[in-house]
């Protein structure tokens, strides 16, 4: 009798204790479904209903300690699975997030374990979910400690397809690639890269006990017949991350981490980042490369992430990385569909796709590619319909000669480095702030400024840098520029204190300003040291503001050096309308002479003669939204101004 009346006690606190718990399971708001006007009423969440109809899960919460991690509703509206695996999302022992080692058993058959990570931010993650940090709730009844974390995202184990009973549900990476036909992973085939890690006998790096992160190609990635046989050791270690075990939301977006290919001889990192569209990229960089192994970065889609095995995760990408085996034509190609370059290389073919055949036809090529994101930009829009226009823009982006960031840097040594393109007489300029990871690399073409997003993706023939903007379709006006533009920066400083600024964003007017570049406000300061001091100084803000008013011309349209070189030719000289009065210039066409040492062509360039003096122009028609700027070597500077200014 005794022994029964005991029996009944311990069953009625182990159900207080259950239904403690799971009664916050079923009342908290965060979890509830609402009505579309309004919450009217608190509603069982999904993962409780569940939870109710496992007698596993049921019996942990009546008589065991337990750490659960309960998906909010939104995430099981998001979720694809028709299955929920509830006991994955349980854990027999009590882990607060303080507590939370690097990973836990879940109660799921085979007992696959959930990993924890943290991002920069310091998110906890379960697997691919994040914590919600202030809806974690323990409870502790007789001495049961129940701890439940509240998450963004269904937790979702590697499952075994019906029919094979024999295969563990809790693999490592390597019975994953030896079995990947038998599991849940959206029937994509492995075959030939599992057959060069048994011909590499690389096996071992894929049983390896621990937390390790491993990229595996998928067969649709060896289209090209030859490219299974690049498929080295080295190559399979490079696809490697180890002891670091990195999910796809928690990961640090170009955030290199070192790859088993790391050696005195061969370094290979390997990074993720992530489009606009939300596509996940995964991308090598072979930073010191062998006979073997090229350097440059390889960029590879991830196709299917997170797939958890008992050593770590495997995310399955659509091509091997390491391996340079396509020109930059093949490359683009690549991307015609659903790549980072789609818009890129719509563009080129909704021209006639003669540019392609021109990139194909270099034997060295380093091409600028605008990003799909930098195509939405509504200026483009209106010059898409124009061929000619639209053939100039896309070959601004082309140079012949293969330029990744080390050649980059050098150039750009002494002075913002002048790079010619296939587009006659265009130059890209490009400027390197920073070192290493955290070097910066911007690269300006017809009045537009863009930054490098993915640099150095190499190819047979070359490299091809991802940007931020399409060059040549101004989006900016002439303040705009000049506050992005390294440049022109003495320039905009003169012009910020001194009020001079205020009507360079002015859409309703069109100007033509002469902007010394900053190495000729250098060469003041060597020819008239005080006055240049000065010209800086508050002040003298007066001085500095006539100064830049004879650089600047307002009309009802702008001029390119084309425009004046011709008025120049026909009537001697050219009469610019100025703010206070005129300028007086003559423009002509020199052969040269800004050639650069890097160049291996002729080229014509452009000289202002004012006063009597020749200024080279250093970078022509620099468009805006509200006119052009051409950068000039010296200021329109005379000796009497500098009396002035001194005095």
């Amino acid at each position: 009798m005794l022994k029964a009346l005991l029996l009944a006690l311990l069953c009625a606190a182990s159900a207080a204790a259950a239904a403690d718990l799971a009664d916050k399971l079923r009342d908290d708001s965060e979890l509830s479904q609402s009505t579309a006007n309004s919450l009217r009423r608190l509603m069982p969440v999904r993962f409780y209903s569940l939870l109710e109809s496992n007698p596993i899960a049921n019996s942990t919460l009546s008589l065991r300690s337990c750490t659960i991690f309960v998906p909010t509703n939104e995430a099981f509206q998001r979720y694809k699975s028709k299955t929920a695996h509830v006991l994955y999302h349980i854990s027999t022992e009590a882990f607060t997030q303080k507590r939370l080692p690097s990973y836990v058993s879940s109660d799921m058959d085979g007992n696959p374990p959930l990993y924890i990570t943290k991002n920069s931010n310091g998110d906890i993650f379960v697997n691919n979910a994040r914590i919600i940090p202030s809806l974690s709730v323990e409870t502790n009844n007789n001495g049961k400690r129940q701890i439940m974390h509240i998450i963004d995202e269904v937790l979702e184990p590697l499952t075994v397809k019906p029919g094979h009973s024999d295969v563990s549900n809790n693999p490592d990476a390597l019975n994953f690639l030896k079995s990947a036909e038998e599991f849940n992973v959206d029937n994509i085939g492995v075959r030939t890269y599992r057959s060069q890690v048994t011909l590499g006998k690389k096996e071992s790096v894929f049983e390896a006990a621990g937390q390790h992160t491993f990229l595996v190609p998928v067969d649709e990635g060896f289209k090209l017949s030859a490219r299974s046989s690049l498929v080295d050791a080295k190559v399979i270690d490079g696809h490697v991350i180890p002891n670091t075990v990195i999910f796809t939301a928690a990961a640090q977006h170009d955030d290199p981490k070192t790859s088993a290919a790391f050696e005195d001889l061969l370094k290979v990192t390997v990074s993720f980042f992530k489009q606009k569209n939300g596509k996940m990229y995964v991308k090598s960089n072979t930073i010191v490369g062998d006979a073997k192994h090229r350097e440059g970065v390889v960029l590879a889609e991830i196709v299917k992430a997170n797939i958890p095995v008992r050593n770590g995760v495997v995310h399955l990408i659509h091509r091997p990385l390491m391996i340079i085996d396509t020109t930059v034509t093949q490359f683009l190609q690549e991307n015609a569909e659903n790549g980072a370059l789609r818009k890129f290389y719509e563009v080129i073919m909704d021209n006639g796709g003669a540019v392609l055949d021109d990139i194909n036809n270099l034997s060295e090529v380093t091409i600028l590619a605008p990003s799909n994101e930098a195509w939405n930009s509504s200026n483009i829009n209106n010059i898409l319909r124009d061929r000619n226009k639209m053939r100039q823009i896309l070959n601004m982006h082309i140079i012949k000669d293969r330029l990744n960031v080390e050649k980059i840097r050098q150039k750009n040594a002494n002075l913002i480095a002048q790079v010619p393109t296939v587009n006659n007489n265009t130059f890209l300029y490009f400027n390197v702030r920073g070192e290493g990871s955290d070097a910066v690399i911007t690269v300006e073409g017809g009045g537009v400024n863009a930054t490098v997003i993915q640099a150095d993706v190499a190819q047979t023939n070359g490299f091809v840098h991802i940007i931020d903007h399409v060059l040549g379709v101004p989006y900016t006006t002439l303040l705009g520029k000049l506050e992005s533009d390294p440049m022109m920066s003495d320039t905009y400083k003169m012009g910020q204190f001194s009020h001079f600024n205020d009507q360079l964003n002015n859409t309703q007017r069109r100007f033509t300003y002469f902007v010394p570049r900053d190495k000729g406000w250098q060469k003041t300061e060597l020819d008239y040291p005080s006055a240049h001091k000065k010209l800086f100084m508050q002040d003298f803000a007066y001085h500095s503001k006539s100064i830049l008013e004879r650089h600047l011309a307002i009309s009802d349209t702008p001029f390119t050096m084309k425009d004046l070189v011709k008025i120049s030719q026909e009537s001697g000289s050219v009469i610019l309308p100025t703010f206070r009065d005129s300028l007086n210039i003559r423009v002509e066409e020199e052969a040269g002479h800004l050639h650069d040492e890097y160049a291996s062509h002729e080229w014509t360039g452009y000289v202002i003669i004012w006063n009597y003096k020749k200024i080279n122009v250093y970078r022509p028609d620099v468009e805006c939204t509200n006119g052009i700027i051409h950068v000039i070597d010296y200021p329109l500077l005379e000796e009497k101004d500098v009396v002035v200014a001194g005095g």
